[in-house]
């Protein structure tokens, strides 16, 4: 991986998803990236944990609640200025278990930052999402 840190958007597989968000008029593309984290059977790979985490990012810029690194991403701030995306309830519960799956035991990504020093920072980081999700 040739981008590696603590926020979201910090990772290659993360940085990709977003370049490729330009070429969307809707919400489809972060509903199918969360539906493959939901739908990955019984391990989450990495890639697929992070394009879900950048998914789930967008969500909360959408409805509001966007994180510091959030707002730093000028392809994420200018696609929601001009799509003007409105989550509804049922993707922003898919987002919370898609969280809940790479904080989960069987998440190859949550597995790779156990073996940092910054783990509890990137924890700590995904928590902090979770909560912009859920209030």
């Amino acid at each position: 991986m040739g981008a590696w840190g603590i926020s979201t958007f910090d990772n290659d597989d993360a940085a990709d998803w977003l370049a490729d968000l330009s070429d969307h008029q809707s919400l489809a593309l972060v509903r199918e990236t969360i539906a493959a984290a939901l739908d990955a059977d019984d391990y989450l790979e990495a890639p697929e944990a992070s394009t879900a985490l950048a998914a789930c990012e967008l969500i909360a810029a959408a409805i509001g609640r966007p994180s510091a690194a959030a707002r730093k991403q000028e392809t994420l701030t200018r696609w929601i200025a001009h799509r003007k995306p409105s989550p509804d309830t049922a993707l922003i519960a898919d987002a919370l278990r898609a969280i809940d799956r790479v904080l989960g035991p069987e998440s190859e990504l949550r597995e790779l930052w156990e073996e940092t020093e910054d783990y509890a920072a990137w924890q700590a980081d995904v928590v902090q999402l979770r909560s912009r999700l859920s209030h």
